[in-house]
């Protein structure tokens, strides 16, 4: 029975000196947040999304491309974290050193709820970076405004600040995320369908491990088969449950 499962989750959070989340775009879809694909309405329904989100892309219409992401920052206005952004937040308050946030997700809800420390692993929409190694004349608050702002000395664009297709994850917060996996004593695994990787196979490094694994999502996973305990329902209703701070 789930409740006899979330008693015993609700233990192992207890028990756990520290405890490692992933989370996904479930947890952000529960607040109204469109997914990448879903944000493609009206004029911006007639590009293809991978075309949005490669350097390749951005070379070739790099106004097209910031203006999208633009479009997608404005999406954001006025969407606020849900229970289960604020339950990771206070469980984190309440227990200091004891909780590691990681998430997949690019929103920046975690931290508007106010979770610290969090370990962005694909990205972070509202920030921008230099689309080629910067010189010393790039400096992002002298950038030059513009679709997208650029460097006036030479020329150098800025572009957002996500993981785009076919590009590596930022290196030191994806071995931080190792980290916290492979030194967790539990992992909850909320609003995620497991399927993209690196970020995916945290759960199982920690599983390998000896972490006790937990999944949470209203639906089967991919990492189902990793989990010592699966508790269906959606981060906003079950992650309050569990973080009973």
């Amino acid at each position: 029975m789930q409740e006899d499962r979330l008693d015993t989750v609700r233990g192992w959070v207890q028990e756990a000196r520290h405890i490692a989340v992933l989370t996904g775009a479930g947890v952000s879809a529960e607040s109204g947040v469109p997914t990448f694909r879903d944000a493609q309405t009206g004029y911006w329904a007639q590009f293809r999304a991978e075309d949005m989100a490669t350097e390749e892309g951005f070379r070739a219409h790099p106004e097209r491309v910031w203006n999208w992401y633009q479009h997608r920052r404005q999406l954001m206005e006025g969407v606020a974290p849900n229970a289960g952004h604020l339950a990771l937040a206070a469980f984190q308050a309440a227990h200091p050193g004891r909780l590691t946030l990681i998430t997949q997700n690019v929103d920046g809800l975690h931290q508007r709820a106010g979770s610290t420390g969090v370990l962005c692993v694909h990205g972070d929409l509202f920030a921008n970076r230099w689309l080629d190694t910067p010189r010393n004349c790039c400096h992002i608050d002298d950038a030059v405004a513009g679709s997208p702002p650029h460097c006036d000395r030479c020329g150098n664009r800025l572009r957002p600040g996500v993981v785009w297709f076919g590009e590596m994850l930022p290196l030191a917060v994806f071995e931080a995320a190792e980290r916290a996996a492979q030194d967790c004593e539990l992992m909850l695994v909320a609003g995620t369908a497991g399927a993209v990787y690196p970020a995916a196979g945290l759960a199982r490094q920690a599983r390998a491990a000896g972490a006790r694994v937990v999944v949470v999502n209203p639906a089967p996973s991919e990492l189902d088969d990793a989990a010592d305990a699966v508790l269906r329902g959606t981060s906003a209703t079950l992650l309050p449950q569990l973080l009973q701070a």
